[in-house]
């Protein structure tokens, strides 16, 4: 299926490894220019290197942290006008909600909710300008269905789908939409952090990891290109009629009906 989106040019944040690599990479595949950052440059400068050589697009890497505003600066020096984006943030981290303290939740809601706000305001007068946006954000389906040990993933990021549903609203009659992806359990390094972070005494991450993957109702855990397939038909030009949704990528694992 062809997108419609050779030559677009698209930021994608937090993508030099996991979830945001597999939306880059899928983006690169539909000859979409791109931005990516990450703040471990041998690994960003790793990922530039490897979609160059699989798909021929030019990927401009930036050393930068989203969830700062020297970060964002950076990122859109690189690419002030983009087609698309997509807002990721490395999650913040799980534990028992008494221990965490108020810098704690700061950092999370400026990674995962204020830093996706501020790179829309960037972005987003332009895209209407041009009546051509998309802008997806990978949030979690912790969203819909909270998790006990992730409660500032579950505050940060409610915010954000909060806010972003009334935007959407108004902003779709330019041809701008915002869609939110909430991915269940995939094989990444945060996925491994949860572990660590669930285990009990006794435990290995490995133990956890092995118990997670037999509640899930697939029976695995998701792969990184699987949710960038994803991004990448949300930003298609023929998905402009999708718009303030969030989609669950969880396998089934979600009880409910709605």
């Amino acid at each position: 299926m062809d997108l419609g989106l050779k030559g677009k040019k698209a930021i994608v944040c937090a993508s030099s490894r996991g979830l945001g690599k597999g939306c880059a990479l899928a983006l690169a595949q539909e000859g979409v220019e791109l931005v990516i950052n990450g703040v471990t440059p041998e690994t960003l400068e790793r990922t530039a290197a490897e979609i160059r050589a699989a798909t021929g697009v030019t990927v401009t890497p930036v050393v930068a942290d989203v969830a700062t505003v020297e970060g964002r600066e950076r990122l859109l020096a690189a690419c002030p006008q983009p087609d698309i984006l997509v807002n990721n943030a490395g999650g913040p981290p799980a534990g028992d909600f008494r221990d965490f303290t108020r810098e704690q939740w700061l950092a999370a809601i400026d990674a995962n909710m204020l830093a996706p706000i501020e790179l829309i305001k960037a972005t987003l007068d332009g895209m209407i300008g041009r009546r051509f946006g998309r802008i997806v954000n990978i949030t979690s389906v912790s969203v819909k269905a909270p998790i006990s040990y992730l409660g500032l993933s579950n505050g940060a990021r409610s915010g954000l789908t909060g806010f972003v549903a009334g935007l959407a609203r108004d902003i779709s009659r330019h041809n701008v939409t915002i869609n939110n992806i909430l991915p269940g359990s995939f094989a990444t390094d945060r996925l491994r952090d949860n572990a660590a972070g669930s285990a009990k005494v006794g435990q290995s991450p490995d133990d956890v990891l092995e118990e997670w993957r037999e509640g899930e109702s697939s029976g695995r855990f998701g792969r990184p290109d699987e949710l960038g397939m994803v991004c990448a038909f949300l930003c298609g030009t023929n998905a402009g009629y999708i718009t303030r949704q969030n989609i669950f990528l969880d396998g089934g694992s979600y009880p409910g009906t709605f």
